[in-house]
């Protein structure tokens, strides 16, 4: 299975690599975005080592379950090779209502074929209230031309 674009990347390349990852975690589907990645791909998220699909897939479930309300927006930081670093935001409620921005920051690496081998992810959360939010476009992928809002970065 081949997941282009593929490496190396070059801006644009990279730019749509990193829309269509922002684009997957939208959908908030662990059955979807697991499929980006290696069988045997490895993860630090936070505190959490994770490695291969199955795990990954669980930790995307448990994720989404909690992250209620989930909007995410990933900036492309920078590209070479086989590599690419973004940065990102997303917002998101926990049961009881409380509103959270996540900010962090992300360095992949690809193998041949595009598909994500490793994804080390360093993420702070901010508790916000809801007239603060920033990512209200409605649930799922961020409309096309909606730009990150102003001073999210």
């Amino acid at each position: 299975m081949s997941r282009p674009p593929v490496p190396p990347f070059d801006e644009d390349s990279a730019r749509r690599k990193v829309r269509m990852a922002e684009d997957a975690w939208n959908t908030r589907d662990p059955d979807r975005v697991v499929q980006a990645y290696t069988p045997d791909s490895r993860w630090r998220n936070r505190s959490e080592f994770l490695s291969g699909r199955v795990e990954i897939h669980a930790f995307l479930t448990r994720k989404w379950q909690r992250e209620q309300g989930y909007r995410l927006i990933k900036s492309l930081w920078a590209w070479r090779g086989d590599r690419i670093a973004v940065r990102f935001a997303y917002e998101w409620h926990d049961e009881t209502g409380r509103w959270f921005r996540a900010y962090g920051n992300e360095n992949w690496l690809f193998a041949a074929d595009g598909l994500m081998a490793e994804r080390h992810a360093s993420i702070n959360d901010v508790p916000i209230g809801e007239g603060e939010r920033l990512l209200d476009w409605p649930q799922g992928p961020r409309p096309e031309g909606l730009a990150a809002p102003e001073g999210l970065f």
